[in-house]
């Protein structure tokens, strides 16, 4: 494969990479070539067949489609159809099981009342009375919100097991996130559309990078073959910004998850696709069970397969979530300043931008980049 054949090259295969390599290929008609270090397309969206029990997983965890953007779900409708599960979240605490996030039928199970929805407001005033009114750091914004008992039952451990930070280190604004309901809805989430692709996950890539204007190299790392390429070739780069500057800032943190596979000999083992373990004593902070994530499909095993969570310190080898600490904000800005300067070079995507990003505002960033700055960029040639 000669290099210099590539007007563009797409680093990392992920759902930024993916969308974006097809829309340079399909809507300008031009080469494009896909490196991937990873010996799979996908990036953390990946899905593959468990050998032993035959149910898909999601091999990076639980990945769940949803957007109220229509323009993404009619986007990528094109390259698969979706499901009809909807997501619920329970926690599992002292062998108790309860509603996530926290709605009336948590509040009504764990306390052993039967408030009306018209009652939640006065409850929750009465049980974080004498907290403190402007809250500083996210300990004390949760316990002003839902008093110290629901925090520390589904909370505070789940947070300290996550980020192995002590909560009143993350700024009061993180917990403002997590939506307290005061009727029982159990939908995790309230988009529009919702689903999980009827032919998982991998099939969405291989129809995204099958146009024949598009190459996938894998198990290739870029920077290992970055000096062959032609000085004026346009760099779609989704890796880590730091990375691609050899660190020149100094580096980024990241948080990294861990997975443990266990098959069991039954045909359910949790009920849910996903359960929660928000106590500290518990190693793991959340339990994957892929079976439930495909209702419509009649899985003929008498066994189950789960996945056990563990959030971990991220050793480089793939990153999940940054840690946005005041000193990595400052080193981010000093690396987007830098990056500005450089022609034909876009650092995008979940870990360019050192940003977390559900799929549908990846596919959203990754579509406007193209129509804003890419196609753009070609008229100007």
């Amino acid at each position: 494969m000669n290099h210099k054949d590539f007007s563009y090259i797409v680093v990392g295969s992920g759902l930024f990479g993916a969308v974006i390599a097809e829309r340079i290929a399909s809507q300008l008609q031009q080469k494009v070539l896909v490196i991937e270090k990873r010996d799979h397309i996908g990036g953390n969206c990946h899905s593959a067949i468990d050998e032993e029990t035959g149910i898909e997983y999601h091999t990076y965890g639980t990945h769940i489609f949803h957007t109220s953007e229509e323009k993404v779900w009619q986007y990528i409708n094109r390259f698969s159809s979706f499901n009809t599960y909807r997501h619920q979240v329970l926690s599992c605490y002292k062998n108790k099981i309860y509603q996530l996030p926290i709605n009336l039928e948590t509040i009504n199970s764990y306390y052993n009342l039967n408030l009306k929805p018209f009652e939640v407001d006065a409850f929750l005033e009465k049980i974080t009375k004498g907290e403190k009114s402007n809250p500083v750091n996210f300990e004390e914004k949760a316990i002003s919100s839902i008093g110290g008992e629901l925090y520390e039952a589904f909370v505070r451990g789940y947070t300290v097991k996550q980020w192995q930070i002590d909560p009143k280190a993350l700024p009061a604004e993180i917990f403002s996130r997590l939506p307290v309901r005061k009727n029982y809805n159990e939908n995790y989430y309230f988009d529009e559309w919702q689903g999980i692709p009827l032919n998982g996950y991998t099939h969405i890539f291989n129809n995204l990078l099958g146009h024949p204007n598009i190459s996938v190299l894998l198990n290739t790392d870029f920077f290992s073959i970055k000096d062959t390429f032609d000085k004026d070739v346009t760099i779609i780069y989704s890796g880590p910004i730091d990375r691609y500057f050899d660190y020149k800032f100094g580096t980024l943190s990241w948080r990294t998850l861990h997975f443990e596979r266990k098959v069991f000999p039954v045909k359910d083992y949790q009920g849910n696709a996903v359960i929660n373990y928000p106590e500290e004593g518990i190693p793991y902070t959340r339990i994957h069970e892929p079976v439930h994530l495909h209702p419509e499909r009649k899985y003929n095993t008498d066994k189950t397969v789960v996945f056990e969570e563990y959030s971990l310190p991220d050793n480089g080898a793939n990153p999940y979530y940054p840690i946005l600490t005041e000193e990595n904000i400052k080193k981010l800005r000093q690396y987007k300043e830098y990056a500005a300067g450089f022609k034909n070079l876009f650092i995008c995507g979940r870990l360019g931008e050192y940003k977390y990003y559900d799929m549908d505002k990846t596919i959203s960033n990754a579509l406007n980049l193209f129509e804003t700055r890419i196609k753009e960029a070609k008229r100007n040639q």
